[in-house]
């Protein structure tokens, strides 16, 4: 491994507990602007406020709103995107390159895996993949066995293990997929994949739940979470990821957070 890879990717993981905290905010053009999404500003400031592990932006994003928060946090430039009119394909929008002139700690891809758009999918994650390792920049791909057909296919456990071992194979650093359900499920995700496996918050709207995952996932052997939706549309975006701090740096339980979650809701 490159030193600058490792240096960047050492800001990434928490040096305590070696585990990530990522939170998203680059679902406009993927899936329009959705509510918590239009003072995009504003909604970076309340996140940043928290110190999560990474904030992963587009790169107008990032132009126009991370430069008062330069430093303060790791930034992953998101070089891909799907879209409403090809919701199983990922393109590609920005650069490497580019990540290195934004002084990013990462690159962000996505690909959607087992549909008919795979061929194109793998090959591009594949192309990222070599150019960021040959510039010393870690990669965190969003890989889901989203092409399937059946939503109900999309969360089975030997889906998402192909889907988490085929970034293994690709050279994947940080493999953000789909939970599938259970501690004990997802383990054997974790278990085949020899590469760091966080997963995606999913479309739940019960806090309960959110946090569970969150819990169940560190639970598993998996890195981290890398959340978005979850996040922005939350009644308090500071706070929320603050708790999601102490679930996976310090292992609070479910209980727990959703108390101390209320309680920072109350004191704000």
């Amino acid at each position: 491994m490159l030193l600058g890879k490792k240096i960047r990717l050492n800001r990434l993981i928490s040096d305590t507990s070696g585990r990530y905290l990522g939170v998203t905010v680059d679902h406009a053009m993927a899936r329009g602007v959705l509510n918590g999404l239009e003072d995009i500003r504003g909604l970076v400031k309340k996140i940043v406020d928290a110190r999560p592990d990474e904030l992963t932006m587009h790169k107008g994003i990032a132009d126009s709103c991370f430069y008062e928060f330069a430093a303060k946090i790791p930034l992953v430039l998101k070089l891909t995107t799907f879209g409403p009119t090809h919701p199983k394909q990922d393109v590609q929008v920005s650069s490497v390159e580019d990540a290195v002139s934004y002084g990013a700690d990462a690159v962000s891809a996505g690909c959607i895996v087992l549909g008919q758009s795979q061929p194109s999918q793998i090959e591009q994650l594949g192309r990222i993949t070599d150019e960021a390792h040959t510039l010393g920049i870690p990669v965190v791909a969003h890989i889901y066995p989203r092409g399937l057909e059946k939503r109900s296919e999309w969360n089975k456990v030997e889906n998402v293990m192909y889907a988490a071992r085929l970034g293994a194979e690709l050279g994947v650093d940080i493999i953000k997929t789909t939970y599938t359900g259970d501690p004990d499920s997802f383990s054997r995700v974790v278990a085949c994949t020899p590469a760091k496996v966080a997963v995606a918050g999913g479309d739940s709207e019960r806090i309960e739940d959110i946090f569970a995952t969150a819990h169940g996932v560190i639970a598993a052997g998996g890195v981290g979470i890398t959340f978005g939706r979850s996040v922005f549309q939350s009644e308090d975006p500071t706070a929320f990821i603050k708790t999601l701090s102490q679930i996976v740096h310090n292992d609070m339980s479910v209980n727990d957070a959703l108390g101390y979650y209320k309680d920072l809701i109350k004191h704000n």
